[in-house]
């Protein structure tokens, strides 16, 4: 199986007027087809560095980063990528917003559009079509945002913190739609989440990094019966809680010698 997102020793540097800062060093990752997984670790470890290099945003000092068997040069439409800011444009309706990327990439059509307002009444947005950011919650806005990254039907999702600006319970909403939209559309993901229960209830493997440069430190596999729960439900999974304190301790100690 050709894995979709291949990182070969990976390492970046930021440069700046005073200072060189070596990011990450030495990342080697593979996400397969239709695979959840989480980079996670303490701040400053390079989890956006990594996201960013994987969207074509920053391209790595060294190594070699392929999407679906190609090196990455630069962003593609084969790439969705969803921020902890929705970015809505508050003059634009829901459904004009969700349509940007379409527009964008010249995708926009009778047919299209059609399917992107399916989409939006299946994420509960029906009766938002015609409204504006500013009238809808934060989490509504992001099922937008969703709605928007999915419009060019990219095979790969990228999600940086969606859910950090929301409060938990449309959190943990968000966490099963997101899920359930991804499994429904065998979309592949990688999320970045400081939230470690997220990360558990959400992936099939959790990706832990420490810092200083930012290095893959362990990858942990989630538990069948964790994976194949709603992550509402996950956390209530037998092993649940002794993967968390597994992976919790872990990060404690990368702190401490930090």
């Amino acid at each position: 199986m050709v894995p979709v997102v291949e990182l070969h020793n990976i390492a970046h540097v930021y440069v700046t007027d005073r200072e060189a800062s070596l990011a990450v060093e030495g990342i080697h990752l593979n996400v397969l087809p239709g695979e959840f997984i989480s980079l996670v670790g303490p701040s400053g470890c390079g989890k956006t560095t990594i996201l960013s290099i994987i969207a074509g945003l920053l391209q790595p000092s060294r190594g070699e980063v392929k999407v679906y068997g190609h090196t990455v040069n630069g962003p593609s439409p084969e790439v969705g990528y969803m921020l902890q800011q929705d970015y809505l444009f508050p003059w634009r309706t829901i459904l004009d917003n969700s349509l940007i990327g379409l527009e964008l990439t010249g995708q926009l059509s009778d047919e299209s559009r059609s399917n992107m307002v399916a989409l939006l009444e299946e994420l509960g947005l029906g009766a938002s079509l015609s409204l504006y950011p500013q009238q809808l919650s934060g989490g509504m806005r992001q099922r937008v945002a969703l709605a928007r990254t999915l419009s060019t039907d990219p095979g790969l999702l990228l999600l940086d913190e969606p859910f950090s600006a929301l409060d938990y319970q449309t959190k943990l909403q968000l966490e099963d739609l997101i899920v359930e939209t991804l499994h429904e559309r065998n979309k592949t993901a990688v999320l970045v989440t400081h939230d470690l229960s997220e990360a558990i209830a959400m992936s099939d493997r959790v990706v832990l990094l420490n810092r200083n440069p930012g290095r893959v430190h362990r990858t942990f596999t989630v538990p069948k019966n964790i994976r194949n729960t709603q992550p509402f439900y996950a956390r209530k999974e037998p092993g649940f809680n002794e993967l968390f304190h597994e992976i919790w301790g872990e990060m404690e100690a990368i702190g401490s010698k930090g």
